[in-house]
């Protein structure tokens, strides 16, 4: 179910996104945490879960999994899934590979795909490929695009991965 509120109170969530902002500037992901755990706008929650990925490095990645496994939104847990894929930690993938294969939302399913691509893991083959199998092509096809990836890097993983193009 989608969260009702994706602006519940404008002028708190105004407020809220600008003490966002200072609180980005000291790196204080505990604010960030609390912010995905307390309020109820989707707005809000969306945002705290993108910097928190940005600040907060591998210990971030415990409490997005816990979102992406148990926040009531659907769009929350795929942005969890988005970050997640864009830090590119391969210690995200247990909880990646558990929502692409059990998350009732498609869209969630999908993202999580995606990020076990964007990850590179090799590990993360047989998921993948249990997730051709879902029942929806938008799945199925972040599933095939993620094991291209997976080939792709096995066959040159010889080069610098800091000079190759980003991953999807």
């Amino acid at each position: 179910m989608y969260t009702g509120a994706v602006i519940d109170d404008e002028e708190h969530c105004l407020e809220v996104m600008g003490k966002m902002e200072e609180e980005y500037g000291k790196r204080n992901e505990g604010f960030f945490v609390k912010v995905i755990r307390e309020e109820e706008s989707l707005v809000l929650r969306v945002h705290a879960v993108t910097i928190l990925a940005e600040i907060g490095g591998e210990a971030a990645v415990e409490v997005l999994s816990d979102v992406l496994l148990h926040d009531t939104d659907p769009l929350v847990k795929h942005e969890a899934a988005f970050s997640m894929g864009q830090m590119g930690l391969s210690s995200a993938n247990p909880a990646l590979e558990k929502a692409v294969l059990t998350d009732p939302d498609p869209v969630v399913r999908h993202e999580s795909a995606a990020a076990l691509g964007a990850i590179g893991s090799q590990s993360s083959r047989a998921t993948l490929e249990k997730a051709l199998k879902d029942g929806e092509d938008i799945v199925k096809n972040s599933a095939e695009a993620s094991l291209f990836n997976l080939r792709f890097l096995a066959r040159y993983s010889s080069l610098d991965r800091e000079r190759m193009a980003p991953r999807p």
